[in-house]
């Protein structure tokens, strides 16, 4: 099973760092191994391979093994790693057992949906506040909330100890409401609008732009299909009679 650095638990002195040194990369890819190992949990796996865990995160399995060894975490020969305990090590590397409270701004579709996703209890968040500025929706229930106005942000942060806050806004308005955040206390932001943000160099911003996603996966889609028109390319010897002559088989 997988053992941590002198067998000691997560955060003790001479286990796991409390803050680690990670790559960006590997910060990155931590969520996606948890998501896996939280699926073999559930369908009753105590252990998992490097190999299978790569392949259920979407990764090949020399990159996890480089990434867990980061965390102190090395699979034993013949078994592999113990599903709980690497649970256990990445939810505390990524802090996810603090049950950190979450606020989010704008309640429009977007907001509706991302106020309603109950998949956030249990990845270790509490959405505790929503918030407005449209008099129409403060004071609207969503989810068990009621939306709040935006000027409340400062004290309901304090009385919640919120540390993450989620822009669902539309653009104009995006910074004013990074710039509350930041004044409330807020250290960490993801930013569903398009558009940067400027914020002070102890805010943490994490942006997603669908539009640039579904662009790059336009890219894509547009490369594909000039693969397929390109002479030799997919489709291209789908008929051996459209060949040239000089291409044909031999004997054809």
């Amino acid at each position: 099973m997988s053992q941590q650095r002198h067998g000691s638990t997560p955060g003790e002195a001479g286990g796991v760092p409390a803050f680690p040194d990670l790559p960006e990369a590997t910060i990155a890819r931590l969520p996606e191994y948890l998501r896996a190992l939280h699926h073999l949990a559930e369908t009753g796996a105590e252990t998992v391979s490097s190999e299978g865990l790569a392949a259920a995160a979407g990764v090949n399995s020399a990159k996890l093994r480089k990434d867990l060894s980061h965390l102190g975490s090395y699979g034993t020969r013949g078994v592999g790693y113990d599903v709980s305990l690497l649970v256990a090590q990445i939810e505390y590397i990524l802090g996810l057992d603090e049950n950190r409270a979450v606020c989010l701004v704008g309640v429009g579709n977007l907001g509706h949906a991302l106020a309603g996703y109950a998949g956030f209890a249990s990845r270790g968040f509490r959405v505790v506040a929503l918030f407005d500025t449209d008099p129409k929706k403060v004071g609207e229930q969503i989810n068990g909330l009621t939306v709040r106005h935006l000027d409340e942000l400062e004290r309901i942060a304090a009385d919640e100890s919120i540390a993450i806050g989620v822009i669902a806004t539309p653009p104009g308005t995006a910074q004013t409401v990074a710039d509350a955040l930041v004044a409330a206390g807020v250290t960490s932001i993801l930013n569903f609008a398009p558009g940067v943000l400027s914020v002070p160099s102890n805010v943490d911003v994490r942006k997603v732009d669908l539009a640039i996603e579904l662009q790059i996966l336009s890219f894509h889609e547009h490369r594909k299909a000039s693969l397929t028109a390109l002479p030799g390319g997919r489709g291209a010897a789908a008929s051996p009679d459209k060949l040239p002559d000089d291409q044909k088989a031999v004997g054809s």
